[in-house]
């Protein structure tokens, strides 16, 4: 024992849960430790059984230990990772496992995100060994273990993984799977697909191959059908013999049957046009910090639909898996975005990094690849792509998520002058954040129409790709009013929008393919002098409770979904009362 212990509550960020200013901002290693009694029949010798632990994520760097013995070490903040520990715990009943964990939550030029350490050597002015997290993104660094800890059992043959990928006509679907088993050479499968009502509609068996569905059910998105998010349940059973008897694993996975392809000035989700809009960046509240919380998810998810959002990005890394099955299940498109934000330097441009970005790529995509509301993979969020390492860097992250999985366009979002982006030839949509009369002539809400046409038109005329308008928006302080509008007041963000809006409607009739408000809800962030407790962008409060603009957002959304030609009559019906 190296410092004080406390309780700490999993899931959860450690940041806020004390008084204690030191562990708000702390920097390095902490400990986390607990004893749980396991089952008595997993604790027997018995080789046909294997027991895992698994953490959906912790941030950022972790080492477990089970009974002292290591079992897991894991790089990267917001993606799950378990370890197989039967040989640890098995043959001891009765004796509590202890599982250990270090983390440690340092960001270095090399890790996604990227952050450095700097060390303050005038000791007239800074404590001996002071040093600070420098870090270039906008957001507060929480840590902990944010996402549930399980511990579960397969047979010693199991199914480790399935892939599943869809392609439709009018009359039929086919559903194309890969399952690949581990523990054993000798094995069966057999799948069955089942409708929502549990009827059998397609059935298949080994390792790969098709299941053809005849009038099938599409997924489709939010407000563009009468039953959006449908998805069917594929039921995999294996059967092997091992060490003398009979193992059975059985997996069900959700499948949502669509389609998504790129144009030159279209985005097709079942070769019908999608437009996005909604929002960026669901960051947490305070207390939990990052900590998986069940109920503002759900509050989240009501308040989007009750905006009549249709998508977010997961600005700026993977969302727990808890809020991509609601995603899937109520009809919600998402970009997929991996933690690739705060690329500011040609250090982070490096193999080193590069090695890194291409297993978090994996890791991602092997996490969310089966799920139909995952639209396309985001690599990174405003990087310095005009410094010439991200030519190469860019073309393969870029290329080997699409070799992982050729069914989806990748992209990422840049805010760097078009004629000097080095990444964007390699991506399918152009995704740009722009905060004209914000960052950019502060206080001009006249300035917006010209430069966001002219933003539209160069990299159109360069890239000849749709457009999606990624990020913009304006802070405003809750319950500040000035008219005529002026900076911070929610006058003022009420009126950017606006500016914004217009252009937007005389583009998206062109190329441009969507809209994605920056920020759902106001969040905290490193303190600055520009942020007074945080960044306040959001259209809802961190309370969750909605600015001016979050009605603005509404009325402009249910009329755009009102609009569209694809939606069928009884969506419209329902719009029209709301």
């Amino acid at each position: 024992q190296t410092g004080p212990v406390i309780d700490m509550p999993v899931p959860a960020s450690f940041n806020d849960i004390t008084q204690d200013p030191n562990l708000e901002n702390y920097i390095g290693w902490v400990w986390y430790e607990k004893e749980v009694l396991l089952p008595r029949r997993w604790l027997q010798e018995d080789l046909n059984t294997r027991v895992v632990l698994r953490f959906g994520s912790a941030h950022y760097y972790s080492i477990v230990w089970v009974n002292g013995v290591q079992v897991a070490e894991h790089e990267g903040g917001h993606l799950p990772f378990e370890a197989d520990i039967s040989s640890v715990v098995q043959g001891s009943p009765g004796i509590p496992c202890r599982i250990t964990v270090a983390i440690n939550n340092t960001l270095t030029p090399h890790t996604l995100p990227p952050g450095s350490i700097q060390y303050m050597n005038d000791i007239s002015k800074y404590p001996k060994n002071y040093f600070v997290q420098n870090i270039r993104f906008d957001f507060f660094n929480y840590a902990g273990i944010h996402r549930p800890v399980v511990l579960y059992t397969t047979p010693s043959v199991y199914i480790d993984d399935i892939t599943v990928t869809t392609t439709s006509s009018e009359s039929a679907a086919i559903v194309q799977y890969q399952v690949s088993v581990v523990g054993s050479a000798l094995y069966s499968l057999s799948l069955s697909l089942r409708d929502q009502e549990g009827k059998v509609v397609a059935t298949g068996d080994g390792p790969d191959g098709e299941l053809k569905v005849l009038d099938p059910n599409l997924w489709w998105p939010y407000l563009m059908h009468e039953n959006p998010g449908y998805r069917y349940s594929l039921e995999v059973k294996l059967q092997a013999q091992a060490n003398g008897a009979l193992l059975e694993d059985v997996y069900t996975l959700p499948v949502g049957i669509r389609t998504v392809h790129v144009t030159s000035t279209q985005f097709l989700i079942n070769g019908k046009p999608f437009y996005f809009w909604g929002a960026t960046a669901f960051f947490p509240p305070q207390i939990r910090g990052k900590g998986l919380d069940w109920p503002l998810v759900v509050k989240d998810f009501n308040l989007l639909r009750w905006l009549g959002a249709n998508s977010f990005r997961t600005s700026h890394y993977p969302y727990a898996e808890e809020i991509m099955d609601l995603c899937d299940a109520y009809g919600i498109v998402v970009i997929d975005e991996c933690p690739g934000v705060g690329i500011k330097t040609a250090e982070s441009f490096g193999n080193k990094s590069l090695q890194h970005h291409l297993l978090v790529m994996e890791e991602l995509v092997r996490r969310d690849k089966n799920r139909p509301s995952v639209v396309m993979w985001s690599v990174a969020n405003e990087p310095a792509s005009q410094l010439p390492p991200a030519a190469y860097y860019f073309k393969t992250v870029i290329a080997h998520t699409k070799a992982l999985d050729p069914s989806r366009p990748v992209t990422f979002v840049t805010d760097a002058n078009y004629a000097l982006d080095h990444g964007a030839p390699y991506v399918d949509v152009i995704c740009v954040n722009s905060y004209f009369s914000w960052y950019h002539d502060p206080g001009h809400l006249e300035v917006i129409p010209l430069q966001l046409m002219t933003q539209f038109e160069n990299w159109y005329k360069t890239y000849q790709k749709p457009i999606i308008q990624s990020e913009y928006g304006a802070d405003s302080i809750p319950g500040l009013h000035n008219d005529p509008p002026l900076m911070f007041s929610e006058e003022y963000q009420k009126a950017m929008l606006k500016q914004y809006h217009s252009v937007f409607d005389k583009k998206r009739k062109e190329y441009v393919i969507g809209e994605l408000i920056w920020n759902f809800a106001d969040f905290m962030t490193n303190q600055g002098i520009t942020r007074v407790l945080g960044n306040k962008k959001g259209l809802f409060t961190r309370q969750r409770q909605p600015k001016s603009a979050a009605f603005v957002l509404r009325e402009r959304y249910w009329k755009i979904a009102n609009e569209s030609s694809c939606f069928p009559p009884i969506i419209k019906s329902h719009i029209r009362f709301l």
